[in-house]
């Protein structure tokens, strides 16, 4: 058995380096200075006898063992974080940090609503929010710097459980004039494939909206040029085309100020799933099922 073993400390600034790319950014990111994470690493590869980044003025390159050993040392500092949230999780619930992941799609249509809700019911919660497309928040989820992730399902996310919250109705949004149909929907079919804007590639909105269409030439004849839901209403409502917006977008304002009418889409499947998920196994799940309720709640 080795007399001596890596450090918490030591793991840290070898995931941080790895993630960053850069002593300095890596060094910012522990909040240390570059010169101490550089010797806590020196000090790892001296105690582990085996060099795991190679050095260069410009360049950080990690050796291949380099990289096998920075890929489980992420998940021995996930399993020790995991430590303290069994401790939390027996004693007060819902109170501490939480680090939640919410795609661009809910964020600035949801929170809003929901926050002031959940500071007077969860006082001793110190909820810290990260804003990213649902692939990056998947990915930092299972890397550990994420608890649970606010997001709109079906979507693939890796080995996760899940609670779905409420469903997302999708509408059609149109210059004002341009489509004619009942205020109580406007069929799949009756959407010009040359007029339909939509997110770019990262954001899964546009995939569940060409999924509610079901119309496979929608994916190859959509331009698809917004960076965000309100990018694409500025776009809408200057006559470039049609696109498909959430309803908690829509009875968050989002059209206020336009010309832009929305009626509902009329098809098999014309809402998304808006659910929490977390790691499968987290000693955390009954944090997060009580979350999910609150969420719910609020809504």
């Amino acid at each position: 058995m080795a007399t001596y073993l890596p450090t918490l400390k030591q793991l840290q600034y070898l995931v941080a380096l790895k993630d960053h790319g850069h002593f300095g950014r890596a060094a910012d990111a522990c909040f240390v200075t570059q010169s101490t994470l550089s010797a806590g690493l020196r000090e790892l590869e001296s105690l582990i006898g085996i060099t795991l980044v190679e050095r260069t003025r410009r360049v950080v390159r990690f050796t291949p063992l380099g990289l096998r050993i920075a890929e489980k040392a992420q998940r021995v500092l996930r399993e020790a974080e995991e430590l303290g949230d069994l401790a939390r999780a027996a004693g007060k619930p819902l109170s501490g940090d939480l680090r939640m992941g919410v795609i661009p799609t809910i964020a600035p249509f949801l929170l809003p609503r929901i926050l002031p809700k959940l500071r007077a019911a969860w006082p001793d919660l110190k909820l810290y929010l990260r804003e990213e497309t649902t692939g990056a928040a998947c990915d930092s989820l299972h890397r550990g710097h994420l608890d649970c992730v606010l997001l709109a399902l079906p979507y693939h996310c890796g080995d996760i459980e899940s609670v779905d919250l409420f469903l997302d109705r999708l509408f059609v949004a149109f210059p004002e004039g341009e489509m004619e149909g009942p205020a109580a929907g406007i069929l799949a079919d009756d959407i010009d494939e040359s007029r339909l804007l939509l997110l770019e590639d990262g954001h899964c909105l546009k995939d569940h909206a060409l999924a509610a269409c079901n119309r496979p030439e929608l994916r190859a004849e959509a331009a698809m040029l917004g960076t965000s839901l309100h990018t694409l209403v500025q776009m809408v409502d200057n006559g470039l085309g049609v696109t498909l917006l959430p309803k908690m977008a829509i009875d968050a304002g989002i059209l206020e100020n336009t010309h832009v009418v929305a009626r509902p889409l009329t098809a098999d499947h014309p809402a998304r799933r808006i659910a929490l998920a977390w790691r499968r196994g987290s000693p955390r799940e009954k944090e997060f099922k009580l979350l999910a309720d609150a969420l719910r709640d609020a809504e």
